[in-house]
């Protein structure tokens, strides 16, 4: 058997149109029947002139009579299409005296009309319907309210126009595509929500609306999720051994929720709360209604339950991440400064949870520290607001992800190809976790985990799109659009040189023979920029350059503008950004804090495996960082932060999990930046540290 008559047999033809296409948006649903040794596509029986549906829906195909298809078979193969110029051409226009026959691909190719109601008529492309453009009503672009491309405002067969609001103009395949997702119930225009008379002139203009509910309804238990009461303990650091999802009634771990929104939850004890009878509310609604004015205090506990108050006044309900709640009954709590050290009298590696609250030490290291950082600036205050605020917003955000995990290879020699193809995969969600793994473009072996965390993507990820022609601008990239009426593009907004030289060049005109020399040079952009005008006087050229100033500065971004707020849109990220724009001014506007030894020291909690590695084991690293802010050693503090979580430097949200440091009986020291923790050796001189640090750092780097 050849690859012809296998390929055959895989897809036989229609019986109609003699086409093997299975594409179920322009032909309608293919289907084969065996036992008549028979297929053919939906729309092609439809349309068929000869044919009727005389049997029930159940008879036959879709109603259709097996006796009446091969009766229809024989009547057409005696036709030739006036198109493709084969026989079986089943469809014929319906204008007096038109003779034109042609297959249904072969029609939807030539752009006829194809009416899916009453008769099922079909017009050539000679007498097919057209909409007319009321003679008062502007001629120019607009989006498509589907697609959001632009779409001009004519009326051709790929452009229609909603008959029921004057500026709203759709692609055809995006109107099919929606009719047929949609169906008779829900589709109606996008703009105005009109149903009766928007479906009655898509109809005649060959729009086939199918009558079934909408894909969306038809999906199987869709709206599940609406019946569920919400079951996650959302305080910084749950109790719960057995994970924030866990909820046991009528027990210390049952999840009490939000008495304000509903949609935030906590355990009893995470809360300190005795009994399901106790209020509770959430972080956002105690801070709305405490700038409301409406909050009143609740019920005084006791010192056990109660924590103390903050200077913004907010109840800390939960620990802070960096201190574990301490057990009343503990004699050696002292209160950790900077460095932050927690040790433990084992030799086993050990986290802030497996300490047991008699063994947690917290000591001030004052040679080290001066004791004045105790008192924060108002403008550190601030930041520490600011940065709760943007943690708990993107932490709401982060409930909507899923455990379920979607995994991108990609090529960091490639990294936008690569990533666009992950992101345009068939089974990508973004709702679902990433997993991103590297791989060699050449022997498509995969690199180390180390180098293939989301941290390591997204940073180059960043990289390129900052480096790209996406976005204009010599130093600061920015993506900004002001759609205002009032607004005058200047030459200054023109970061485009060809562009800049042709409006220079027809503002230097000084004849009309010079200008019309020049706009023919560039005639092929003007056409595309929709600017050509008739230049009857030399100042007409300023109202020219008035176009272009506002084609490319403000109509050639609007579209990429307006899709990049639909991208925004996913997960209800814009709405979030609506909805706290401060917020989000302090994370997409975010400068980075130049890093010093102080900052690194804060910002990395200290795990020692003895007491007597203690001492020696924050000396060391605290004099590394002396000796890299001092320029005495290759690596600088960014690299450090890079070595040790995949960032150069400290987003405004901070870190999850919080950076780290432990002390191992390593050789070398290992950046783990799935747990943004750095790993270092314990040594018995800081010139052995120092060598070690230095060159585990400059090797990580010289590999990436």
């Amino acid at each position: 058997m050849n690859e012809n008559t296998l390929c055959h047999f895989q897809s036989p033809s229609c019986v109609l149109c003699q086409r093997t296409d299975d594409c179920p948006e322009k032909y309608g649903e293919k289907r084969t029947y065996k036992e008549y040794n028979l297929t053919v596509h939906y729309y092609c029986l439809l349309m068929s002139s000869g044919i009727w549906q005389r049997g029930e829906e159940d008879e036959g195909v879709y109603g259709f009579l097996i006796k009446d298809i091969r009766r229809e078979v024989n009547r057409a193969a005696k036709l030739v299409c006036n198109i493709c110029k084969k026989k079986g051409a089943s469809i014929g226009c319906v204008a007096p005296k038109c003779k034109r026959s042609y297959h249904f691909p072969c029609g939807v190719q030539r752009e006829c009309i194809f009416q899916f109601m009453e008769n099922f008529r079909s017009y050539c492309w000679a007498h097919r319907p057209v909409q007319e453009l009321p003679s008062g009503e502007s001629r120019g672009s607009s989006q498509c309210t589907i697609c959001l491309e632009f779409v001009d405002q004519l009326p051709l067969y790929n452009v229609l126009k909603s008959p029921c609001c004057k500026n709203a103009w759709f692609h055809r395949d995006c109107l099919q595509c929606q009719a047929l997702s949609a169906g008779v119930f829900f589709f109606r225009c996008t703009v105005c929500n009109n149903k009766d008379k928007f479906q009655n002139e898509m109809l005649r203009m060959g729009i086939h609306i199918p009558e079934k509910d909408a894909s969306w309804e038809l999906e199987e238990n869709a709206y599940q999720d609406l019946l569920e009461r919400y079951q996650h303990c959302d305080v910084r650091k749950c109790l719960c051994r057995n994970g924030r999802d866990y909820n046991e009634p009528d027990s210390k771990w049952e999840i009490r929720r939000c008495q304000s929104c509903g949609s935030r939850g906590t355990h009893l004890a995470c809360s300190q709360m005795q009994s399901g009878e106790e209020n509770w509310e959430c972080i956002e609604c105690r801070s709305i209604l405490a700038k409301s004015g409406s909050y009143q205090n609740q019920k005084k506990r006791s010192l056990a339950t109660l924590e103390k108050m903050e200077v913004t006044g907010r109840l800390l309900e939960e620990p802070s991440p960096k201190c574990p709640r301490q057990s009343p009954g503990s004699q050696n709590s002292f209160l950790l400064r900077s460095p932050k050290m927690l040790c433990q009298n084992s030799l086993t590696p050990c986290t802030l949870l497996d300490l047991p609250a008699s063994n947690r030490m917290v000591m001030s290291i004052s040679p080290l520290i001066n004791s004045s950082s105790t008192n924060l600036s108002v403008r550190r205050r601030q930041l520490r607001i600011q940065k709760r605020e943007v943690s708990n917003v993107l932490r709401e955000l982060k409930l909507q992800l899923n455990t379920k995990t979607t995994r991108l290879n990609i090529n960091r020699n490639n990294i936008w190809n690569s990533a666009l193809k992950g992101f345009r995969g068939r089974n990508f969600n973004p709702a679902n976790t990433l997993e991103v793994k590297f791989i060699n473009c050449k022997d498509g072996i995969e690199s180390d985990a180390f180098h293939g965390s989301k941290h390591e993507f997204f940073r180059l990820l960043m990289l390129h799109l900052q480096n790209s022609s996406l976005f204009e601008g010599s130093s600061s990239k920015n993506l900004s659009l002001d759609s205002q009426e009032n607004v005058k593009p200047t030459m200054e907004d023109v970061a485009d040189f060809d562009v800049e030289q042709t409006i220079k060049m027809i503002k230097s005109s000084r004849t009309m023979a010079s200008l019309q020399s020049t706009i023919n040079d560039c005639y092929e952009y003007l056409t595309v920029a929709g600017c050509l005008r008739p230049m009857t006087m030399l100042c007409d050229k300023d109202l020219l350059v008035n176009d272009i100033l506002i084609y490319h500065v403000i109509k050639r971004v609007l579209s990429p503008f307006e899709s990049f707020k639909q991208g925004l849109k996913t997960l209800g990220v814009l709405d979030k950004i609506q909805m706290h724009p401060d917020v989000f001014s302090s994370i997409l506007c975010h400068k980075p804090e130049r890093l010093s030894a102080k900052i690194l020291g804060d910002l990395f909690t200290i795990h020692c495996l003895s007491h007597v590695n203690r001492i020696k084991g924050v000396d060391f690293w605290m004099g590394y960082l002396q000796d890299v802010e001092g320029g005495e050693s290759a690596a600088t503090l960014e690299d450090i932060l890079l070595f040790a979580t995949g960032t150069s430097s400290i987003p405004p949200s901070g870190f999850e999990p919080d950076p780290s440091v432990k002390f191992l009986y390593i050789k070398y020291p290992v950046g783990n930046r799935q747990l943004n923790c750095l790993e270092l050796p314990i040594t018995k001189t800081y010139e052995q540290f120092k060598n070690k640090m230095d060159f585990a750092i400059s090797s990580a780097l010289k590999l990436e």
